[in-house]
């Protein structure tokens, strides 16, 4: 009798683990299929719909006349920069959300991505740059910024509250600076920075993409390997500690890490809005709870980027850049967690 009332509760822990795995199991292989769906969807859409052999073909590095220009110039590089900005937006949001434990935390909220955003419309604007340098400018402040608002925020409570209003407050100030700047911009220039600041794949070229590929490749399976000691953190710093965390050392490791594929991913698609604030929440919900979202956050990211693309070039009688898509869709969430929020006091 005591045995059987001792097990109980064991047999039903291996239940409820059982049951998460399969759910995160089945959440990250339906993830992963809509990914290569939307890919395959990038490649093979358009106003030209070329036959899937002569696309393989094309990816096969053989000469297809019309498709390799349009597929391999045009569709391929931006269903590839599409998908590995996703990730990384994804990833750098849903590791400042666990990591201070609150869900305003993503770059694109706390005003990461503004640095970069000012620095490039600086760059383009005034200095007349492009391509590589405006990527390397952007890239720059972006860290820089995150460097300040973390500085400024020192002190505060171990949630964040202190980091993410500075960093609100600072990206509304960088925010200014970016219009001043295209107030007084010459009229060919607006256009191109505008384009920009409104997170877009068009154009996107092969050329551009080793600084981001290398990102994703050294950054991401970091980010994987600290992926227990992130969840622990967002335990507190206490439970951490019991744990066996080394704390700021982990902290500062998950912060550059995050910052750095924000800003990459930012200096290469611009800032694409609100990816990184819902890829997090998103995963949550088909993952569940207790289940790291470093996964499946970076999926949701890359879906979030790539089907708002194809939503963008084919739903509407008008094309519209990725980031006005992403931006409607996160917009309204915005809202509802700032009032949500708002009434409890405290944190969401």
């Amino acid at each position: 009798m005591t045995a059987a009332v001792l097990t109980a509760p064991l047999d039903a822990i291996r239940v409820g683990r059982r049951a998460r795995v399969r759910r995160r199991t089945i959440g990250i292989s339906v993830l992963a299929v809509l990914l290569v769906a939307l890919l395959a969807g990038e490649i093979l859409l358009g106003r030209t719909i070329y036959p899937l052999s002569e696309v393989l073909a094309v990816m096969a590095g053989q000469d297809v006349p019309g498709a390799s220009f349009t597929v391999g110039q045009l569709r391929i590089p931006r269903a590839v920069t599409g998908a590995l900005g996703g990730i990384a937006f994804g990833i750098a949001g849903s590791t400042f959300q666990t990591l201070l434990r609150n869900p305003l935390a993503s770059p694109d909220v706390i005003g990461i991505t503004s640095g970069a955003s000012a620095a490039a419309v600086f760059s383009l604007v005034v200095l007349h740059l492009s391509g590589g340098l405006t990527t390397l400018i952007a890239l720059a402040v972006g860290i820089a910024t995150a460097v300040v608002i973390y500085a400024a925020s020192r002190g505060g409570d171990a949630t964040g509250g202190r980091l993410i209003l500075i960093g609100i407050g600072i990206g509304a100030m960088l925010e200014a600076v970016v219009s001043y700047l295209i107030q007084r911009a010459a009229e060919w220039d607006v256009a191109v920075a505008m384009r920009w600041l409104t997170g877009s794949l068009n154009g996107s070229r092969m050329e551009d993409l080793p600084p981001l590929v290398g990102a994703v490749i050294i950054l991401v399976p970091v980010v994987l390997l600290l992926s227990r000691d992130l969840d622990a953190l967002a335990l507190g710093d206490a439970s951490a500690t019991a744990l066996g965390v080394r704390v700021d050392r982990t902290r500062i490791l998950l912060i550059v890490c995050a910052v750095a594929l924000a800003c990459f991913a930012t200096a290469t698609t611009g800032p694409i809005a609100f990816v990184a604030f819902l890829a997090g929440p998103i995963a949550g919900r088909i993952v569940g709870a207790g289940s790291s979202l470093v996964v499946p956050s970076a999926l949701v990211g890359a879906c979030l980027v790539l089907g708002a693309d194809l939503l963008g070039q084919f739903a509407f009688d008008t094309k519209f850049p990725v980031g006005v898509i992403t931006g409607i869709l996160g917009a309204p969430y915005l809202i509802y967690l700032l009032i949500r929020t708002s009434r409890r006091g405290g944190s969401a």
